[in-house]
């Protein structure tokens, strides 16, 4: 197989860009340096567009390795036939190619290996040649009695069997049948098993649906409630069709020994296909499924990482609880841990004059202009507490919700300990949120991206396949936004291009022993950056303290020469073409150039959503059917969008509510982040739930 130019069919990339694509990625050079500074190379393929190339490549490679290995093993048995070899070579998946060599794969003791070790295979063959009466089989069987592991011919024949059975089941014609009707029209059912206090599983109590209509987080839940024991699941399938077209497959004309076959077939359909199929249907649904939610989890976790930084304010940050009480912490507007203290907001008067008179005393001092509040336990009681505090100071002071979800994996990592040995786990905690309003991107980088909350079903998907995925968005942002090389911590320099954790720390010990980089050049002398690291990550990395105004842009090292030149023309008066060829430069890196040339030092997130600050408080009770509010898109799952309103409670908007046009995907109507207009279409106060929908 011609892998290239399959790729160049399938992914639609001319097969020059996509040879020398490959090449470049063969070569170790990392995506995000390919996407940025390769355009004229890849035909300006998008970050995503090559991650999509890059899987499919390794894909298509593991089956070459595959196709080869097999050939060998068939060789290696003397059974490899020319028909074998194409069978192997037009093979397109890996399921075809498992299926191709099936028959030849070495196995563990069955019933059919052992009726071939009794010597009953002859046997077999003569009942399934259909060339032989029934009197000639019995004869032969007899001849097989040996009157210890084979007593009677009955017996010889019911093992031979067996043998038939196993051959059945491994015809990939024939499993192709039945995988077919589970995809076609088998159906899942689900019924109670044990009884589930919480009644999680409600809704599957009885549950029936054809696989083909399943959902993603349908398929993650029923097979959760069946691991944890209170599900019973199940599958139907049409057998008797199926049997039907598989011994028309075996044997279409009747012969003596065709209720011998018939039986053989019968047994191998419900004790040897039906069952390995329906695993094989079960982890590619399941695989599918983790797929499908992976792609919710990118799909929130860009934009809540390109959420655009508040800056040049103090923040305080509160992690709100009742027993322990809320944990107060103030950082400048540069991030840096000023104070802390913790408060009691949830009990007697005293606590709560002692409360004002520390946060209004914080706000004075360090000049706040924005309180951050954890969504967590007593949340609901600090907002309140804040929204009144907040109507006593004579200037404007905002606050806001932030999702705490990780921010107490960061507070007991070993980067917190790093950044503040000497501050409790708790104050740590109230830092992350404040710093997560401040600059997202910076700080949701400490903390592993599947702990972030923006997803479905977390824990159900594949961990190490969510874990890559979510560092690739992670990675993708980071190189989007770029990087203050003076300012970056070792958590967020690791995922810039061609740096590693090793580099990261080692750049970080640079800046502590040398003082802050004057300049794009000295990232050499860092141990471990070489020529190669550094065209990797010159580009992404920013030094706004250098005498070099290129070195505070996207503009790449190999690219300043070009740039001092461009620098000469009227920046708003540039035909492209032109000086593309004057410069001889591809188009797309001059456009860049251009657009850094005139913006030196922009932010990308500044065009991205901005959180909603708010003054004043709702609370439930204060909801009616009918109200009209803005609120601010926490979560995009597959049936909807959870909404913060500005109550305890993030209310849903159902897929079903989201446009008067038919929609496959929520995502289509918005993504986490999204300031939305919405209306309360119900409100049940007792259980805390509110139905939103955007058709106003």
């Amino acid at each position: 197989m011609d892998i290239l130019n399959q790729l160049s069919k399938e992914l639609n990339i001319n097969i020059n860009n996509l040879t020398k694509t490959v090449q470049l990625m063969d070569e170790g050079n990392t995506i995000p340096f390919i996407a940025r500074y390769r355009k004229e190379v890849t035909g300006n393929l998008t970050d995503e567009e090559l991650r999509k190339l890059n899987e499919r490549l390794t894909y298509l490679r593991s089956m070459e390795e595959r196709k080869a290995d097999i050939r060998r093993l068939i060789d290696e048995q003397g059974k490899l036939t020319d028909e074998l070899i194409k069978q192997i070579e037009e093979a397109i998946t890996l399921t075809e190619l498992e299926d191709i060599y099936l028959p030849y794969k070495p196995k563990k003791k069955t019933r059919g290996s052992i009726a071939i070790a009794l010597g009953l295979e002859p046997l077999a063959n003569m009942i399934f040649d259909k060339a032989h009466s029934l009197n000639e089989v019995k004869s032969k069987a007899e001849k097989m009695v040996d009157g210890e592991n084979i007593k009677t011919a009955d017996e010889a024949i019911e093992k031979s069997l067996d043998i038939i059975a196993e051959k059945v089941s491994e015809d990939k014609f024939v499993r192709n049948i039945v995988r077919s009707s589970f995809y076609n029209d088998g159906i899942l059912k689900s019924e109670k098993k044990n009884e589930d206090e919480d009644l999680t599983y409600k809704i599957y109590y009885d549950f029936s649906q054809r696989v083909r209509d399943l959902k993603s987080y349908s398929i993650l839940a029923l097979f959760r409630g069946e691991k944890e024991d209170f599900l019973k699941l199940s599958f139907t399938l049409n057998d008797d069709f199926n049997i039907f077209k598989i011994k028309r497959k075996i044997a279409r004309d009747q012969f003596e020994t065709y209720e011998l076959v018939e039986k053989a077939v019968k047994d191998s359909y419900k004790r040897l296909i039906v069952p390995s199929i329906e695993t094989e249907v079960r982890n590619e649904l399941k695989d599918r499924a983790d797929d499908e939610s992976i792609e919710v989890f990118k799909g929130n976790l860009k934009p809540y990482l390109m959420q655009p930084p508040i800056k040049d304010t103090a923040i305080i940050g509160l992690d709100p609880g009742y027993r322990t009480g809320c944990k107060v912490a103030v950082v400048s507007g540069f991030g840096e841990y000023l104070d802390s203290g913790v408060i009691y907001v949830t009990d007697a008067k005293k606590n709560i004059e002692a409360a004002n008179a520390l946060i209004l005393s914080f706000i004075k001092k360090y000049n706040v202009g924005l309180i951050a509040i954890g969504n967590g336990t007593a949340s609901r009681e600090t907002e309140q507490f804040i929204a009144g505090l907040i109507e006593k100071v004579d200037r404007p002071v905002f606050y806001a919700i932030v999702n705490e979800a990780g921010a107490s994996i960061y507070s007991a990592s070993k980067l917190a300990i790093q950044e503040f040995p000497d501050l409790d786990v708790t104050i740590r905690g109230a830092i992350s949120i404040a710093r997560r309003i401040q600059d997202p991107l910076a700080e949701l980088v400490k903390i592993s991206p599947e702990s972030i909350g923006v997803g479905q079903y977390q824990h159900d998907v594949n961990q190490k396949k969510l874990k890559e995925s979510l560092e690739e968005v992670v990675e993708s942002c980071v190189n989007t936004v770029g990087v203050n090389i003076n300012t970056a911590s070792a958590a967020l320099l690791n995922y810039v291009s061609g740096i590693t954790k090793t580099t990261a720390k080692n750049i970080v010990d640079y800046k502590e022993a040398n003082g802050p980089f004057k300049n794009r050049q000295e990232i050499l002398k860092v141990k471990g950056i070489g020529p190669k690291a550094f065209e990797q990550c010159a580009g992404f990395l920013r030094i706004p303290e250098s005498d070099e105004i290129l070195d505070n842009t996207e503009v790449h090292p190999e690219s300043y020469a070009i740039a001092k030149k461009i620098i000469k023309h009227d920046l708003n008066n540039i035909d492209v073409k032109v000086l593309a060829n004057e410069l001889n430069v591809g188009e797309p890196t001059l456009v860049d150039i251009i657009e850094q040339l005139k913006k030196p030092g922009r932010d990308p997130r500044e065009s991205m959503p901005k959180p909603i600050l708010r003054q004043d408080v709702l609370s439930i009770e204060d909801l009616s059917e009918g109200m009209v509010l803005k609120g601010t898109v926490r979560n995009v799952v597959d049936f909807g969008a959870f909404i913060d309103i500005g109550v305890k409670e993030d209310g849903l908007c159902h897929i079903s509510n989201m446009s008067n046009k038919f929609i496959k995907n929520p995502r289509e109507v918005c993504k986490v982040g999204d300031t939305v207009e919405v209306k309360i279409l119900d409100v049940d106060k007792k259980r805390g739930q509110i139905a939103l929908s955007m058709i106003i």
